[in-house]
């Protein structure tokens, strides 16, 4: 079994081009199917392929199981060719911003994406739930063979076992805490100022946290559904919008935090322009850390907007990095362990079948064998003369095998089936 991860994410490519292949919660199921239909077409020999989607804010990709991927750029162009082909995408935009990873760097990677090791912000717990939620889907969509279960099952642990042996965790630094940060570059009292979040996951309650801290005059929560912007603002003594009446409000606002799983911009460069001139150019403080972006690039160019995105914020946790190389080792050093163990447990499956062969062709024997013994019962022949046909006739289908091969080989390969047969027949006793 051949195992390929295929992917971009903030490290190699931007956000542009990001939120054009990033895969919507709501469709992930229906993408692992299609993903494995396409694979399924490249691989001729065997269309039992595996196949999970992992998308988030920082990345998109595929991870796949396969009996036969060819070589590893075929490999990568197909999967490059399915993102395109899905999101519409030209596949020469794609193409040189993706990386494939096959086999232990696969595995390492899923390991160290799950602890937190290459996130925009080290030792960041979001990504395991994100990851777990993903192989629930690909589960729910048939795309979890025993290979891709059992290398995510390892992940899991992994994860787990990283983030209680050593202290990466105890030093991420939070998007969060960044934009609180950045903000307070803008405005030198939080406390004064009137905060929105768009959006009620888990990224605008981790902010709305962080914000809530330094006691700003208001915050106010805007979501399409207004029970659960009214649930999460109860929470930090705040009030909850519609967000349909965003256009009506977004000049009362100093600082604005948007998360939601839109397709498209909710914010257009129309609507902060109105509320720019109704503010009399008073700044606006923007953070938009979804993917796809919520807020219109454009809305950056103005003159009394300061607009920050995830990658933005991403630079900005990046300086206390020098303080968490002590924990990144420890953990680096568990992921290469569990890694060798992994690639030995799926190293031994690969003999499974050739086991399995071996029992159904000595199973066969034994079947004819019997039959034999049990005639010559039948007959009233002496049972022990029985007895004894039918061991010797079992040791010698066993032995002609061997005894063939042995035969009609030549030279180095004689030598070496004359080296390994006797360990193979030799005696327990």
């Amino acid at each position: 079994m051949q195992l390929l991860a295929v992917g971009l994410n903030h490290t190699t490519a931007p956000v542009s081009l990001r939120e054009k292949v990033a895969f919507p919660a709501d469709r992930i199921t229906q993408a692992v199917t299609s993903a494995r239909a396409w694979l399924g077409r490249q691989d001729a020999a065997d269309g039992n392929n595996e196949a999970a989607i992992l998308s988030t804010c920082n990345r998109t990709e595929l991870y796949a199981a396969q009996h036969a991927l060819g070589d590893l750029d075929s490999a990568m162009d197909a999967t490059a060719h399915f993102l395109a082909d899905y999101h519409h995408v030209p596949y020469g935009d794609l193409r040189p911003y993706l990386y494939a990873l096959p086999q232990d760097h696969a595995v390492r990677h899923a390991f160290r994406v799950a602890s937190g090791l290459d996130s925009m912000v080290l030792g960041e717990p979001q990504i395991l739930g994100q990851m777990k939620d993903a192989v629930r889907q690909a589960d729910a969509a048939g795309g979890l063979g025993t290979c891709l279960h059992q290398m995510f099952q390892r992940t899991f642990a992994v994860a787990k076992e990283v983030r209680s042996t050593t202290e990466i965790g105890a030093h991420s630094v939070s998007m969060a805490a960044a934009a609180v940060r950045l903000s307070q570059r803008i405005f030198d009292r939080v406390s004064e100022q009137h905060v929105l979040f768009i959006g009620a996951g888990e990224m605008i309650e981790l902010c709305a946290t962080h914000f809530s801290a330094q006691a700003p005059k208001s915050l106010t929560i805007a979501n399409r559904t207004l029970e659960r912007g009214e649930a999460l603002a109860h929470r930090f003594n705040g009030r909850a919008i519609r967000l349909a009446d965003l256009p009506d409000q977004l000049a009362n606002f100093d600082i604005v935090v948007s998360s939601t799983a839109s397709s498209l911009p909710i914010i257009g460069l129309g609507l902060v322009e109105r509320a720019v001139k109704i503010r009399r150019h008073k700044p606006i403080f923007m953070v938009d850390l979804a993917v796809p972006r919520d807020i219109e690039p454009e809305v950056g160019r103005l003159d009394d907007v300061f607009l920050y995105t995830v990658d933005d914020l991403g630079a900005a946790v990046q300086s206390g990095i020098e303080n968490r190389q002590a924990a990144v080792s420890q953990a680096e050093a568990i992921i290469e362990t569990r890694v060798q163990s992994f690639m030995h447990w799926l190293d031994g499956r690969a003999v499974v079948p050739v086991i399995r062969g071996m029992h159904e062709a000595s199973e066969a024997m034994r079947l004819v064998e019997l039959e034999r013994a049990r005639k010559l019962l039948a007959r009233g022949e002496d049972i022990d003369q029985v007895l004894e046909a039918l061991s010797k006739g079992l040791t010698a289908k066993l032995l002609h095998g061997p005894q063939q091969m042995l035969n009609q080989a030549q030279g180095e390969e004689r030598d070496r089936l004359a080296a390994l047969l006797p360990r193979l027949f030799r005696s327990r006793h």
